[in-house]
């Protein structure tokens, strides 16, 4: 086959390139080019768009032995990435922005560009497999749990996964750097990335304030009940203790939760612990990884709304338009904008967008 090989400089996308071509396909490695002033990125091992990056990736071309070219992304990105960001804070919702990145750029601009060229699909260094069932081609964990990437891939669609191909799956992280040390890789021993990439300063409330203002608000407590201020009520998490700078001391010394977001009154609520359990989640923007399931039918299966979170026994279901989820155990803080990924055990059956909880 021919495929591009999407090498974000790190090890992983080097690797999985060069065991692309240990397996006779034609392959052409290609760096996206994320913003037009790729300064304003986080810079060295923190980031996976920078200058230094696209360095460290051509280098790791010339060793694999494959065709190097940089792919001007930027206005998608921001597009369909950074001002998703920014919507989704303003909106008082917590968005994942790696989720939009592989849904938008990766798999949907890049694979797109990809097949208008004549490639068959898109090599990257996630770990997550595919496997050929009975019911079609799938995707699952990857054999190292820790550093499963199924959560943040789990926004491709059917066609965008017949196109994905991920030579890492099977392989846990360790021998990975040791298979590139052998194959004389310079990125064999480079950090890992991090972080959001286009907050170069990593601080994401500052970074936010820059954009939608600073305007001040009120943090209260369930009853209304005014405990202090904030600057910004999007610059807040749900489920968020620290930070709150409260000038009311909490009632018996409980610590203080963030529980809402009012982004119309720019207003803040908190309170205890307890308060944040959620039993039930619904869930919008269904996509599905395989055949979807039938309509009003309940399943049984696992939840997990963290990209390094527990999966949750559940019950799920789907009436066309949202994703019904009912945990057999509460989780707490979930926030509005975060993702909803449903597998099967280790299959990922599809994932929604939190809409709200109860």
């Amino acid at each position: 086959m021919k495929l591009i090989a999407a090498m974000s400089g790190g090890v992983d996308s080097a690797v999985a390139a060069a065991r692309a071509v240990d397996a006779g396909h034609e392959v052409i490695g290609v760096h996206l080019a994320l913003s037009s002033n790729p300064q304003k990125y986080r810079s060295g091992a923190r980031g996976c768009c920078t200058i230094e990056d696209s360095h460290d990736a051509r280098r790791a071309a010339d060793v694999i032995g494959i065709p190097f070219y940089i792919w001007d992304m930027a206005q998608e990105f921001h597009e369909g990435v950074v001002e998703n960001f920014l919507a989704e804070y303003a909106g008082g919702r917590t968005p994942n922005p790696c989720l939009r990145c592989n849904e938008k750029i990766k798999f949907a601009a890049v694979l797109d560009r990809a097949k208008n060229l004549g490639f068959d699909g898109v090599i990257t260094g996630h770990y997550a497999q595919m496997q050929e069932t009975e019911l079609g081609r799938m995707m699952f964990r990857a054999v190292d749990p820790g550093k499963d990437q199924s959560y943040v891939l789990a926004v491709l669609n059917t066609d965008q996964l017949a196109g994905a191909h991920f030579p890492l799956g099977d392989t846990v992280k360790d021998d990975v750097r040791i298979e590139a040390k052998k194959r004389g890789l310079y990125v064999a021993n480079k950090p890992d990335s991090h972080d959001i990439c286009f907050v170069p300063s990593g601080d994401n409330a500052g970074w936010l304030r820059d954009r939608l203002g600073s305007e001040t608000g009120s943090i209260v407590d369930e009853s209304g009940n005014k405990l202090g201020e904030h600057n910004g009520a999007y610059t807040y998490t749900i489920g968020q203790r620290r930070g709150l700078g409260l000038t009311v001391p909490a009632s018996g010394g409980e610590p203080r939760y963030v529980l809402k977001i009012e982004p119309k009154t720019n207003t803040v609520v908190v309170g205890n612990h307890e308060a944040l359990a959620v039993n039930a989640i619904v869930g919008d923007r269904a996509i599905w990884c395989g055949p979807v399931p039938e309509s009003d039918t309940k399943y049984r299966g696992f939840a997990q709304v963290r990209a390094h979170g527990s999966p949750l026994a559940c019950t799920y279901s789907h009436d066309g338009i949202e994703i019904s989820v009912s945990l057999d155990e509460p989780l707490f803080g979930l926030a509005a904008g975060q993702g909803l990924v449903i597998y099967d055990g280790d299959r990922v059956v599809g994932s929604a967008t939190v809409s709200r909880t109860e």
